[in-house]
C-alpha cells in the first residue's frame, strides 16, 4: 500500500517532523492541529477562538485528501483545562453532525506554543 502526503496553505504548516496528513489506502491520518492561523502562524486568543481555529484547520486538511469532517471516524483532543469540557461540545457540535466520530478528550499539563487545545482524528473515505 503506498502512502501519500496530504499538504495544504488552508491550514498551518507542519512546525516540526511530521505531515499534515497521511493517506494510506482509504484512510487518512490527521495531524494534531492547535489554534495557529494558517497565514499569520499566531495562535488565536482564549480558549473558544483557538478551538475554532483547531476544526477549521482540521477541516482545511480533509478536504485537501479529498473528504470533509463527515469522514472522521476518530478524534483525539487535548485540553489544557477540563473546565473548558463542555464549551468543547458545544463547538465541535457545529461541526460535527450524527453520527458523531468516536473520540477522546484527554486533559493535559501542555502543548506546543502553549495552545489551549489540540485535536488529531482518523478519516476514510472511499
Amino acid at each position: 500500500m503506498s502512502r501519500q502526503i496530504i499538504v495544504t496553505d488552508k491550514a498551518p504548516a507542519a512546525i516540526g517532523t511530521y505531515s499534515q496528513a497521511v493517506r494510506a489506502g482509504n484512510t487518512v491520518y490527521l495531524s494534531g492541529q492547535i489554534g495557529l492561523d494558517p497565514v499569520s502562524m499566531t495562535l488565536a486568543e482564549g480558549f473558544e477562538a483557538q478551538t475554532v481555529r483547531v476544526f477549521e484547520n482540521l477541516r482545511a486538511v480533509a478536504e485537501a485528501a479529498g473528504g470533509s469532517l463527515a469522514d472522521v471516524v476518530k478524534l483525539n483532543i487535548y485540553v489544557t483545562d477540563l473546565a473548558n469540557f463542555a464549551k468543547l461540545n458545544e463547538l465541535m457540535g457545529k461541526y460535527f453532525s450524527e453520527p458523531f466520530p468516536a473520540r477522546a478528550a484527554v486533559g493535559v499539563a501542555s502543548l506546543p506554543r502553549a495552545a489551549l487545545v489540540e485535536a488529531d482524528g482518523v478519516m476514510v473515505i472511499a
